[in-house]
């Protein structure tokens, strides 16, 4: 049996949570997601709490209870308390400054780089540290443009120059040195 499949989530005072079919809607302050449940999967809602049961017993069955049900949690998280993502700017010229509802990029390439946020997804930049703090109910979304927005500029292992998340460790490489000694 899941371990995290069984597990009960409970829902909170300003969190809404609808089952239609197998459609599950969760709607709270930081706004409303959905997500369709596979037809292996029942979801209840029972005593201020969504409850996940397998309608089975083969291996694919079993993954999606797990699934799933962290799914719906991470729905209810994000719709109450937000996700977060930090990302850091090393280079020297390298910066990002927020235009509307887009990121300006300047990383060392002959045009500066403009990449739209799309809808739920806001950023907070701080132009001296180069640090980038992204903000969403959505954690699959926010995880996603972060990650195409380090892939603007990967870290490189040389000098660490690059886009990293925060916390991200590089691993570096040893660069040329001079020949010891001339033939």
């Amino acid at each position: 049996m899941s371990r995290i499949g069984k597990l009960p989530i409970t829902i909170p005072a300003k969190v809404e949570v609808k089952l239609d079919g197998k459609m599950v809607t969760v709607k709270g302050p930081l706004g409303t997601l959905s997500q369709e449940v596979r037809p292996e999967i029942s979801v209840k809602i029972e005593d201020g709490k969504v409850i996940c049961e397998r309608n089975g017993n083969q291996n694919s069955v079993r993954a999606f209870h797990g699934l799933y049900r962290a799914l719906l949690h991470n729905m209810v998280v994000g719709v109450s308390e937000g996700f977060k993502r930090e990302l850091d700017i090393v280079g020297v010229g390298y910066r990002c400054e927020p235009k509307g509802n887009s990121l300006l990029f300047n990383l060392g390439y002959s045009h500066p780089i403009n990449f739209p946020l799309p809808a739920g997804i806001t950023a907070e930049v701080d132009a001296k540290t180069g640090h980038i703090v992204l903000k969403g109910a959505d954690k699959q979304l926010l995880g996603q443009i972060a990650a195409n927005i380090r892939s603007l500029r990967p870290p490189e292992p040389y000098k660490g120059k690059g886009i990293k998340y925060s916390g991200e460790h590089i691993i570096r490489k040893v660069g040329k040195s001079a020949s010891k000694g001339k033939k």
